[in-house]
């Protein structure tokens, strides 16, 4: 520097004098010229040597967090007076994390950049910072910190073993709690597939790892599928499904108590309780004079599989003690109920069953006649029924007095529309004997036909629950079966089935034309007429009006009628089904829409008849020409 101002100074000095300054003069402003070099030269320099820093960056906001991801990212404002050559974020499970932790990198230079976060831990706590780095070195963000969403927990079954009749050992190991800790963790089961905990469970502590589960309470040789499953704060997760057949063992069961015990016959039987896991092939009861009779003994075969079953003992001598026990048999062996005894009797009395009358939803008239007492006074006598074949005194009964001779009984409690078998039965001292069983559908009414209807009662009526099946007047005469494609020329009663299918007699019943209807012979049952106009419109009116009443009518669902079957719920135990129609020369409209004839006409040759339709909630009064072929339902007088 100094060699360069004595140059500068020989140099100016001599120019100096060449333009006639003075030296004290030339000196002075030398100076002048030598500072003003100098401050020039400085910023020349400061200029092309400018101090370097570190970027400044800022983080974005942490966002999209997952099980295992996240977006995040930040914004170099300042690249520090050099190129930031990398940027992106950094994380880590410890505070204030670096570029040696888990990092993105995403590109150079200033501004805005996306991050991709990725391989995260479910349920862990993360800080996060943004970097950038240039020639000087990396800089850093503030912290933020989030968390990884938790997930269920990731669990195994364990293999089964120890597998008995009633018991079996499971378990299961659980990898990782999913970031929430397993509260709670065992197995389930049931006999379905794709057991959960609201079947049957074991609760086995909590946490993670293997565990062992006792099962218990298991039935003999049945299939069972087994699951170990583990509940965090996320939920409740499930290992693989097992499966799990018990070790079968012989049946288990009772013997039935004797009953209708007489000279030669009794009747007994068993409960099987349980098959021991394998199908009975053959039960009865076995019996002998002797104690613990067994199948070499005289027995009784009584169908297979499990439950109560009856068994008519026969071929017994007069006044003998017997032994009796029930069996069963699968493929473990034959096993036994407990043993009961009896003693046959001198004679029982004989009877008859009378048929029963006066049906109605809860009672019915029966009785019997009683043609022999066996040589004992009859002590009781009266029906018994049940539900299930061979009712015995041991169900529902009468009791109407004793002697001999014809009795009556009144039977009550009945359920509607329900199948009842029903005997009368006799006691003297030597015990009880039965009539021929009777069976009877209660709530229903037959036509001298063979048809069966069932009734309900709506209001102040009861109507047929089923349309009219009958192809006999009430006399006993033939209505006339036309099943010609023309129908206008008829002008006595005809009936016919829809497509002259008889098919669609048990669920539509027949169509009739209006001179069937009217016809003084009657087509109803005795006690029934045809239903008129006003007491449709009564009907319609309790129902709600007819606005309302056709989807009270309507039986519900698509098995009869096209869909959408509009507004129908049937609440009104009606059940009115689209049996169509048969018009002057076809028929039409089946599963579409129901036609029944009313016995109203509206002049001599119109009538009217009720319409209901599928896709309506309304009734629809129309009238007809008499010839056409309709639906009838039935009020009792």
């Amino acid at each position: 520097m100094n060699s360069f101002i004595w140059k500068l100074k020989s140099k100016y000095l001599g120019l100096f004098q060449l333009i006639n300054i003075s030296p004290m003069k030339s000196k002075t402003f030398f100076n002048m010229v030598i500072l003003t070099g100098l401050l020039y030269i400085l910023l020349c320099n400061c200029k092309k040597e400018a101090i370097k820093v570190i970027p400044t960056v800022t983080l974005a906001t942490v966002t999209n967090i997952t099980s295992n991801s996240a977006t995040s990212g930040g914004e170099v404002t300042s690249d520090g007076g050099a190129t930031v050559t990398v940027k992106g974020v950094c994380w880590s499970t410890n505070q204030n994390p670096t570029i040696s932790d888990n990092k993105t990198s995403n590109g150079t230079g200033s501004g805005s950049f996306t991050s991709s976060i990725s391989g995260l831990t479910p349920g862990g706590t993360f800080y996060i910072r943004a970097y950038a780095i240039n020639a000087v070195g990396t800089a850093y963000s503030s912290q933020a910190i989030f968390s990884a969403i938790a997930i269920a927990p990731v669990i195994t079954t364990t293999d089964l073993t120890a597998i008995t009749t009633s018991t079996a050992t499971s378990g299961g190991n659980i990898t990782t709690d999913g970031g929430s800790s397993v509260t709670v963790r065992g197995v389930c089961w049931s006999i379905t597939q794709n057991p959960t905990t609201t079947n049957s469970k074991t609760t086995d502590g909590a946490g993670t790892g293997t565990f062992t589960s006792n099962i218990t309470g298991l039935l003999p040789g049945t299939i069972y599928y087994v699951k170990a499953y583990a509940t965090n704060s996320v939920g409740t997760t499930y290992g693989n499904q097992l499966t799990l057949t018990t070790t079968a063992v012989a049946p288990s069961l009772t013997t039935v108590t004797a009953s209708a015990v007489g000279s030669t016959t009794a009747t007994s039987g068993g409960n099987i309780t349980s098959d021991g896991g394998s199908a009975i092939t053959v039960r009865g009861v076995c019996w002998a004079t002797t104690q613990n009779p067994t199948t070499a003994n005289p027995k009784t075969t009584n169908g297979t599989g499990v439950g109560s079953f009856s068994s008519s003992i026969t071929g017994l001598t007069r006044t003998t003690t017997y032994y009796i026990r029930a069996y069963a048999t699968n493929s473990i062996g034959t096993s036994y109920g407990n043993q009961e005894t009896f003693n046959t009797l001198a004679d029982v009395p004989t009877l008859t069953t009378t048929a029963v009358s006066a049906i109605t939803y809860t009672t019915a008239i029966s009785g019997g006649i009683i043609t022999s007492d066996g040589g004992s006074a009859i002590i009781a006598k009266g029906v018994c029924w049940a539900t299930t074949t061979n009712p015995t005194i041991s169900n529902n009964k009468t009791v109407e007095g004793t002697g001999t001779g014809t009795f009556a009984s009144n039977i009550s409690g009945l359920t509607a529309w329900v199948t009842y078998y029903l005997r009368a039965y006799a006691t003297n001292g030597m015990g009880t004997s039965y009539g021929p069983e009777i069976s009877f559908i209660s709530g229903t009414v037959p036509d001298n036909d063979g048809n069966v209807y069932r009734y309900i009662t709506i209001g102040t009526q009861v109507w047929m629950v089923d349309n009219l099946k009958t192809t006999k007047y009430r006399n006993g005469d033939p209505i006339t079966n036309v099943t010609g494609s023309t129908w206008s020329g008829q002008v006595t009663g005809a009936y016919c089935w829809y497509n002259n299918d008889e098919a669609n007699k048990p669920a539509y019943g027949a169509l009739y034309n209006w001179y069937a209807v009217a016809d003084s012979r009657k087509i109803a049952p005795s006690g029934w007429h045809v239903a008129t106009d006003p007491e449709w419109t009564t009907l319609a009116a309790y129902l709600g009006g007819g606005s309302v009443a056709v989807g009270k009518l309507k039986e519900t669902g698509f098995a009869h009628w096209y869909s959408p079957n509009t507004g129908a719920t049937n609440s009104s135990g009606f059940t009115a089904l689209p049996g169509g129609c048969h018009n002057v020369s076809a028929f039409f409209n089946m599963w579409g829409g129901g036609y029944w004839w009313t016995s109203t006409q509206s002049s001599s040759s119109i009538a009217f008849f009720e319409y209901i339709s599928y896709d309506s909630i309304g009734t629809l009064k129309e009238s007809g020409e008499k010839f056409n072929g309709m639906s009838v339902r039935c009020v009792k007088d």
